[in-house]
């Protein structure tokens, strides 16, 4: 048969220490006295003895309050002499005030030009590499010119078989496809037809009479650019568009 016992707080005091507050709490004991039939025993138990059945899940651990120093200035810690005469004093700290707001002041102004230039240089920089992309980009899109002039004289022909149908179809579909490559990086077709002509993006190599504002009748040549920068512009015939009066 199992015996019965009783917990009892004890006047004995034993050093514990209680970890979840991380101080040090009063000293105290617990005495167990059991009872085993006509027997009876005392055990001295901790006081911080935590029982088996005894939940300590929702124990929390207190974090420590992080307190900031307080930086107390002496004129000794400035290195600054103070004169004994209250006057004389507070001239010298106005006089030291003065000069150190002046030298931040001067520091700041510095600060402000150095964060302008490196913004100047970071956008400069910027510039420059996409600027150094697209020449590259442009001498390969050069080198590729003739062969789209050769695709482009070659699609203009009127197929007469159906070898030369199926031919035809297949340099449209290539030259669809690098086309459409080459669009990626900012490559566009100058257009040009019924356009108003102008110098910047054509080049007149015929010129029909008439009267009227100048537009372009005919490309002989296409003419192409390259995020909005010509690389080579359309040789076209010139012809004028009717006025008004005239119709």
């Amino acid at each position: 048969m199992w015996g019965r016992m009783v917990v009892e707080a004890a006047d004995m005091h034993y050093p514990t220490l209680s970890w979840s507050l991380g101080r040090r709490q009063p000293d105290r004991n617990l005495r167990a006295t059991w009872h085993h039939g006509d027997t009876m025993t005392d055990t001295s138990l901790p006081a911080n003895t935590v029982p088996l059945d005894e939940d300590t899940s929702d124990s929390t651990v207190e974090s420590p309050e992080i307190v900031e120093p307080v930086v107390v200035h002496t004129p000794e810690s400035l290195g600054l002499e103070l004169p004994e005469d209250r006057v004389l004093s507070d001239e010298l700290l106005l006089s030291e005030l003065g000069e150190t707001r002046a030298k931040a002041a001067e520091l700041f102004s510095s600060f402000q030009r150095v964060s302008a230039e490196l913004d100047n240089y970071r956008k400069r920089t910027e510039r420059d590499r996409a600027e150094t992309v697209i020449r590259a980009s442009q001498r390969v899109i050069e080198s590729l010119l003739p062969a789209l002039d050769s695709l482009d004289a070659a699609i203009g022909i009127e197929p007469t078989t159906d070898g030369e149908t199926r031919m035809l179809d297949g340099m449209k579909s290539t030259h669809a496809q690098i086309l459409e490559a080459l669009r990626s990086d900012g490559f566009e077709e100058i257009l040009a037809i019924g356009a108003t002509f102008d110098p910047a993006l054509h080049e007149a190599v015929s010129v029909i009479s008439g009267d009227g504002e100048q537009v372009v009748h005919e490309v002989v040549r296409k003419g192409y650019s390259i995020s909005g920068r010509v690389i080579r512009p359309a040789l076209v015939v010139v012809g004028h568009r009717p006025s008004e009066d005239s119709e």
